[in-house]
């Protein structure tokens, strides 16, 4: 195992760790009354229209150059990462959510310190949950987590490990822990 200052000679100068994932919806209002209302997040500010700008979507952005990014919104989520909700506009616009076996396939995990009340809530809002929590095994027992979609099908998941995962008794390096 590597130490703190083996790592700090590594990777990217002045690393600090995770500001924001970012992700695009289909509809920012239902986005946001999701992340709000649903699970909590502050809403902080928002950004756009912009002006159609060829050059900064194809090269900087890596999208169509005819896309309009209509709007962007940030959100602080508890102790986690902040998100930065886009809403698009763009002629090859693709509207299937990737599922976690697809290339880019993504989920958010967002821990709670109790997950069976945090289904129920979920439940009680309305919110498809994908089963019962399920307890993990291996390194990560003392773990359970479950899966629950979004509005416009977007995966999440709930964890949560009051007593700690297994791994953690040998470990030099801790994963996040609230």
């Amino acid at each position: 195992m590597m130490g703190a200052s083996e790592r700090a000679v590594r990777g990217i100068p002045g690393i600090r760790g995770t500001d924001h994932i970012g992700f695009t919806v289909p509809d920012l209002e239902e986005a946001h009354e999701f992340l709000v209302e649903v699970i909590g997040c502050d809403y902080i500010y928002s950004l756009g229209p912009y002006p159609a700008d060829p050059e900064l979507m194809q090269r900087r952005l890596n999208v169509h150059p005819q896309a309009r990014m209509r709007e962007l919104r940030f959100y602080r989520c508890f102790n986690g990462t902040n998100f930065e909700v886009f809403h698009y506009e763009s002629p090859d616009q693709r509207t299937i959510v990737p599922k976690n076996t697809d290339v880019g396939g993504h989920h958010v995990a967002l821990y709670v310190d109790d997950i069976d009340a945090a289904v129920r809530y979920l439940d009680a809002q309305g919110v498809q949950v994908l089963g019962a929590p399920t307890s993990s095994s291996g390194d990560s027992a003392g773990q359970r987590w479950v899966y629950f979609l979004s509005p416009w099908g977007m995966q999440f998941e709930l964890v949560s490990f009051p007593q700690g995962k297994a791994y953690e008794g040998r470990a030099e390096i801790l994963l996040w822990r609230p």
